[in-house]
């Protein structure tokens, strides 16, 4: 926690912060409705990749999409419908201050982050992999006992 009332020691503190203390620099407020509905009582909560936010403030204001990349070090928070173009054409990420944003929806796919919430889990859904033909092959040990058990016959 900050000890001191001076704005220098204030920001002195908040840019030396150890990492655990800046996870508490990445909240933002929930959506009025979202926190009726999840019967949330806290205000902020911690925001992490997966959940749909809405810019409150600055250039990209009104503008909603995913989280996909929580920068804890710089406090920035990356979403998906939000990128700029290079001069030479390749698009990147905006970087976007988690104080500006505020959360409409939340991943809840993460057992630990429900349980904080006291939310009932949300399934993932699962990605098939395509699965691949298994051949039973004899192991070296079978085979060495049957050349035994045919040496003692």
């Amino acid at each position: 926690m900050i000890g001191s009332s001076k704005p220098r020691e204030q920001r002195k503190f908040r840019y030396s912060a150890p990492m655990h203390a800046r996870q508490h620099f990445v909240h933002a407020h929930i959506d009025k409705a979202l926190k009726a509905k999840l019967k949330i009582k806290k205000r902020a909560i911690q925001i992490c990749k997966g959940d749909t936010v809405k810019v409150m403030s600055g250039a990209n204001f009104g503008k909603s999409g995913k989280i996909i990349r929580v920068d804890m070090r710089k406090g920035f928070v990356y979403i998906d419908t939000i990128k700029r173009k290079t001069m030479k054409g390749k698009e990147y990420d905006v970087p976007i201050s988690c104080s500006n944003v505020y959360i409409t929806d939340l991943n809840l796919t993460d057992k630990i982050r429900a349980a904080i919430l006291k939310v009932n889990v949300q399934q993932a859904p699962k990605e098939k992999a395509a699965e691949l033909p298994h051949k039973e092959l004899p192991t070296k040990i079978e085979e060495n006992k049957k050349e035994v058990v045919l040496n003692g016959e």
